[in-house]
């Protein structure tokens, strides 16, 4: 009896306990149903409405009938809302949530993006009617960097490509920029940089084009915006027995290809290419071949090893009060010829390495006057090194602001890369992982 008693004395406790469990548990998917409601209705007290405008600059006209679309960089570019472009250019689009966004406009085929602000109006958007060849594409320099050691020769060249086409159009297509480089070349970083104030390098993925060593960029060359160009970076590495001979082909007409190296290499210009060496700077030599012309291969060898001088980065580069908008202002007065490379030189010599930029340099620093020298919208988050010049935003909340469109920016880079193949998945998720960390720390200062 006593047995039994306590048997059912255990019986009953465990009846009770499942009850209370079950009690437990129906508590706790009350919550989590509370829990998504509440969410779902915040999303929705949040939803805005953004009104903005789209005009055809080759027109004059409004954009009428392109596709609009807001996207998320924080979620792999969602496609959060759609809208059209209205016969009076105008366009309504929902904004659904606060996280950081992105309006896209296309037309043609090519793409134009602006940062979404949490409620209004978004800044005008430009557009440009499209065709693969534009009159008045050209290169106005073609830059390379160089520095050897350890069996291997590292490689930054950059293109400033100006489109001043009248009307203006965008040139683009998948062969939109050709570029030849050595056939020993292997690359490590390709970008395109939008001429749109703001904009920061998107990172891409070069496709081949015919015979080894040919690759192109697809990404379009818009129209200058005021001295702003479109700009094209690559990085790579080549084997190095400590000689090694360049022959650079332009596939649009050069004003200047020049080439930045150590004082402890040696240049020597190739038979029929005429560089000229611009002694102006006492830490690099420069040498400078003045219009190059597609199909016309130029020639260089270099020897030696050497890395260019660490303690220049960061000096500020010359603004238009100081170059004058001319070759030759801001690195010094010119010395006899003046110095086609001069406003590229300071934010050239960042460094061959091109990484993610660092939020505190968006803070800490804005782009100076040299063309194409831009800092935080809307994305490419891998950035070249850039010169800026020191700049403290005037009040926390700026800084808070520039914060955010700097990350923004990276987020929607990131993405790019990822939808383009750039980077490892691996090296997309500890990315990713960093900058929403960052991102998460700014919202909470600025809310």
């Amino acid at each position: 009896m006593v047995q039994e008693s306590g048997f059912r004395g255990s019986e009953t406790q465990f009846s009770e306990s499942q009850g209370s469990n079950r009690k437990m548990k129906s508590t706790q998917s009350l919550i989590a149903v509370l829990s998504l409601n509440f969410l779902f209705a915040s999303a929705l007290a949040q939803a805005t409405q953004l009104t903005g405008t789209v005009t055809n600059k080759t027109t004059g006209k409004p954009a009428s009938g392109d596709a609009v679309v807001l996207v998320e960089p924080m979620t792999g570019m969602t496609e959060v809302a759609h809208a059209t472009v209205d016969p009076n250019g105008h366009y309504t689009i929902n904004r659904p949530t606060n996280a950081p966004s992105l309006v896209k406009v296309t037309h043609q085929g090519a793409e134009y993006f602006a940062d979404a602000p949490q409620s209004g109006t978004v800044p005008e958007i430009s557009v440009y009617d499209v065709a693969p060849k534009v009159d008045g594409v050209f290169i106005e320099a073609d830059v390379m960097e160089l520095e050897a050691e350890n069996g291997t020769l590292h490689v930054l060249e950059r293109y400033f490509v100006h489109n001043t086409s009248m009307p203006p159009r965008t040139q683009w297509s998948p062969k939109s920029f050709e570029i030849v480089l050595p056939e020993e070349a292997q690359i490590e970083l390709a970008q395109g940089q939008r001429p749109k104030a703001g904009s920061l390098p998107t990172t891409l993925k070069l496709q081949p084009n015919g015979p080894k060593g040919h690759y192109a960029f697809s990404f379009p060359i818009q129209p200058d915006e005021g001295d702003k160009d479109t700009q094209f970076n690559i990085t790579y590495s080549i084997p190095y027995s400590g000689k090694f001979t360049f022959r650079p082909q332009v596939s649009l007409s050069a004003q200047n290809v020049g080439v930045l190296l150590p004082k402890s290499m040696t240049f020597e210009a190739g038979s029929g290419s005429n560089f000229t060496a611009l002694n102006q700077d006492p830490n690099i030599q420069t040498f400078v071949a003045k219009n190059a012309v597609p199909g016309k291969a130029l020639e260089f060898t270099v020897s030696g090893n050497g890395s260019m001088p660490r303690e220049d980065q960061g000096a500020p580069a010359p603004g238009p009060a100081q170059a004058g908008g001319q070759p030759g202002g801001g690195i010094g007065e010119p010395i006899n010829t003046p110095d086609p490379l001069s406003k590229y030189k300071w934010w050239i010599l960042g460094g061959l390495a091109l990484v993610f930029v660092a939020a505190a340099a968006f803070l800490l620093r804005k782009p100076a006057g040299a063309p194409g020298v831009a800092v935080a919208p809307g994305s490419s988050a891998a950035a070249a090194p850039t010169a800026f010049t020191a700049h403290a935003p005037t009040s926390p909340a700026a800084k808070n602001g520039a914060l955010l469109n700097a990350l923004k920016e990276e987020l929607f880079a990131l993405e790019s890369d990822k939808l383009t193949g750039a980077v490892s998945p691996a090296e997309y998720a500890e990315t990713k992982a960093a900058l929403e960390t960052v991102l998460k720390r700014a919202l909470k200062k600025n809310s």
